[in-house]
């Protein structure tokens, strides 16, 4: 009797492939119902992988264009101490920078008081617009990310030499369209080399006329104490940089050193994480609960619509557990079709979107993995309800029902 009893335990049990084969019959039963409840997980799904998609490769985009604009980037301008007296920054505060751990690169610009430039000669000595005459080394433009619209740079050949590079708004304002135009510089004709295009991170350069170090000191005696320096440093060492410079630069006193905060673009960079993530976390939640609110509708409805079928298959000795498995297994064959179809759907409008505007395509694994390991939690989880709905369900009710 024992025998029998263990005999008909174990033939009553369901393996894997049974499970797996009744919930996709149920499904090919009604291939058109699964179709649609399937699409809907993958309108779902797909909308979560796009905007995770899409955003991130837009945002690596924006890191891009920040990083180029300069993240990493400090500025110290000399000026006016607690007494009331200017401070001048050492002529090897350069080198002092570049010292500080972390900086990668460093420049500077010396104001030249005293010294303006005309359009000519004849112009009235008052009407100076403005422009500023500064010293400038070589590396400037790299530091500081300016381009040359027209003409070229300051190089070690014409740094010694009455050769200047103009900011687009004192080329404006002076007339100068194209190089090798003359100008009046600290009475002294000067070849204007190039003109610059707008420099957002040093608007100071838009309005100055820039000439190489030796030439200033032979010329006008200035120009080898600088009165701007910028530096550049890695992303992590920023603030640490930013505490050591005054009292690298100034160390009797820091207090007539003005050293910036780091760029506005850090702040955005920073910003622009933040909200993204906020705004990826919503929608991706939102996407999920449609996704399951589909699921259990769906799974609702088919218990429902088989009510006589449950009760024929209790009827014929089926357990309440493999009624419970077999409607589960199919709302997690819905989620897991759903999830592959939302995926592809959502790297192909990433590819898309990326595709058009230029971006960087990043999607990342975990996004994938999350579109098709979310569906099958969300799935058991709305497909548990019906599922025991229909296990509970009495075979005589279920047969006798129309």
């Amino acid at each position: 009797m024992s025998l029998d009893r263990n005999t008909i335990t174990h033939a009553s049990c369901l393996r894997g492939s049974d499970v797996a084969r009744l919930g996709v019959s149920g499904l090919r039963a009604r291939p058109m119902r699964a179709i649609l409840s399937a699409l809907g997980i993958a309108i779902g799904i797909a909308a979560m992988v796009g905007v995770v998609g899409v955003s991130a490769s837009s945002q690596a985009r924006l890191h891009e264009q920040l990083q180029a604009l300069g993240t990493n980037m400090l500025t110290a301008r000399s000026g006016a101490d607690l007494s009331g007296a200017n401070l001048i920054l050492p002529e090897d505060s350069v080198g002092r920078m570049r010292m500080i751990p972390g900086v990668t690169d460093a420049s500077s610009t010396s104001t030249l008081s005293g010294v303006s430039v005309y359009r000519s000669r004849l112009i009235d000595p008052n009407a100076t617009g403005g422009i500023l005459t500064m010293a400038a080394p070589t590396n400037l433009l790299d530091v500081v990310s300016a381009k040359v619209a027209r003409g070229t740079w300051l190089n070690e050949a014409t740094s010694r030499y009455p050769g200047v590079v103009l900011g687009s708004k004192a080329a404006d304002l002076l007339g100068i369209t194209t190089p090798g135009t003359q100008v009046w510089l600290g009475n002294t004709s000067f070849t204007v080399l190039g003109i610059l295009e707008p420099s957002p991170l040093a608007e100071e350069l838009d309005n100055a006329a820039l000439i190489g170090i030796p030439v200033a000191s032979q010329l006008f005696g200035a120009g080898q104490a600088p009165t701007t320096i910028y530096e550049r440093s890695l992303d992590s060492e920023v603030e640490n940089v930013r505490e050591l410079i005054g009292p690298t630069l100034a160390p009797q006193g820091a207090t007539g050193l003005k050293v910036s905060r780091p760029s506005d673009a850090l702040a955005a960079k920073n910003a622009a994480d933040q909200t993204l993530t906020t705004l990826l976390a919503g929608v991706g939640s939102i996407a999920l609960l449609v996704g399951g609110i589909g699921v259990a509708n769906t799974m609702i409805i088919s218990v429902l619509e088989r009510r006589r079928e449950i009760g024929l298959r209790r009827s014929l000795g089926a357990k309440r557990g493999h009624i419970c498995m077999q409607f589960l297994a199919e709302a997690l064959l819905l989620s897991f079709l759903g999830g592959c179809v939302g995926c592809v759907i959502g790297a192909a409008v990433t590819w898309g979107m990326c595709l058009a505007y230029g971006w960087p395509v990043t999607i990342a694994w975990y996004v994938i993995a999350a579109g098709l390991g979310a569906p099958l939690v969300i799935g058991a989880i709305a497909g548990l309800y019906p599922a025991l709905r229909a296990a509970h369900t009495p075979p005589t009710a279920a047969l006798a029902s129309q």
